[in-house]
């Protein structure tokens, strides 16, 4: 794998991802479509070769942009993958939305990753969390624990930055998407999750998409969509032509006001609700930060 110049620490690290990879000798990688995943499973192919494998899971909280996207990077660097159709619906502590929803989310797709690498002879799995998610609010990496799955690059070190830059040196088109998240994640806790609902977030965030909004979130509450983009976005997106297109294809979709949050992006906004509740000083934090700057993230 040639890479151009790097920094001495990120050379470090990405000599230890690579090394760590090696040690595990086959390997699954739960490949989302993101940033971090698809670059893990782009190493763990160039280290391993055919005893690397991605597993990307596909159901209604999925956007099917993020599949496509994951199936194309699979297609350009030669990788084994192999797509799963998952029902997270079925699955009560999903469906019903509490603040441990990702828990089972992941629970379910770990577990089926799982399946598919011993029925393919690797005896590893793994996801692509980075350094940077230790400091948020992430139930799912309790699955990652109880299901004994690694995670090689928190192990490696490497930070969301890290990662873009190092996707950049291989190559990868996507090295400066947009942080996602499942659609899910637009839903307030407690309000029970259907497919119905989860397609009309779809196709209000691609509406936006295809205006150029790559940034941007569609947080529901019953019949109101409200609208996060960049703080920077906001001026644009409330420009009259655009602002007339949105709200008449919104109110088309089932949206009874549409709505346009002046704090703009930020990560997990629905977290919020959990700490005006009484959640825990860290999350309180991460939610304190996050309304005076509008970092990437998942949620």
């Amino acid at each position: 794998m040639s890479l151009p110049e790097l920094p001495p620490e990120l050379k470090r690290k990405f000599d230890l991802l690579k090394s760590n990879i090696r040690s595990l000798g086959s390997l699954a990688v739960a490949c989302s479509g993101g940033v971090d995943s698809t670059f893990l499973a782009v190493v763990a192919h160039n280290v391993l070769g055919e005893k690397a494998l991605a597993v990307t899971g596909a159901d209604a909280s999925v956007p099917e942009r993020e599949l496509e996207e994951a199936k194309a990077v699979c297609g350009k660097f030669g990788i084994r993958h192999v797509v799963c159709r998952l029902n997270p619906l079925q699955e009560e502590g999903y469906r019903l939305n509490g603040p441990d929803r990702c828990y089972f989310c992941k629970r379910g797709l770990f577990m089926a990753v799982w399946r598919i690498a011993l029925e393919n002879g690797i005896a590893h799995v793994a996801e692509g969390s980075n350094v940077d998610d230790l400091g948020d609010y992430r139930p799912g990496l309790r699955a990652v624990a109880e299901l004994s799955v690694n995670s090689p690059l928190r192990d490696a070190g490497l930070a969301k930055a890290d990662i873009r830059l190092l996707a950049r040196s291989l190559g990868l088109q996507t090295w400066d998407k947009p942080a996602s998240a499942c659609l899910a994640s637009r839903l307030p806790y407690g309000e029970e999750i259907t497919v119905g609902k989860l397609n009309r977030i779809e196709r209000a965030e691609q509406f936006l998409i295809d205006r150029g909004f790559t940034q941007r979130r569609v947080r529901v509450h019953g019949g109101i969509a409200r609208i996060e983009v960049p703080r920077e976005d906001i001026a644009r997106l409330a420009e009259e032509g655009t602002r007339s297109a949105v709200c008449q294809e919104f109110r088309r979709l089932g949206f009874t006001f549409v709505t346009l949050d002046l704090l703009g992006y930020r990560t997990g906004s629905m977290n919020e609700s959990l700490v005006r509740q009484g959640g825990n000083p860290a999350l309180e934090t991460n939610m304190e930060e996050a309304a005076h700057a509008h970092p990437a993230g998942r949620n």
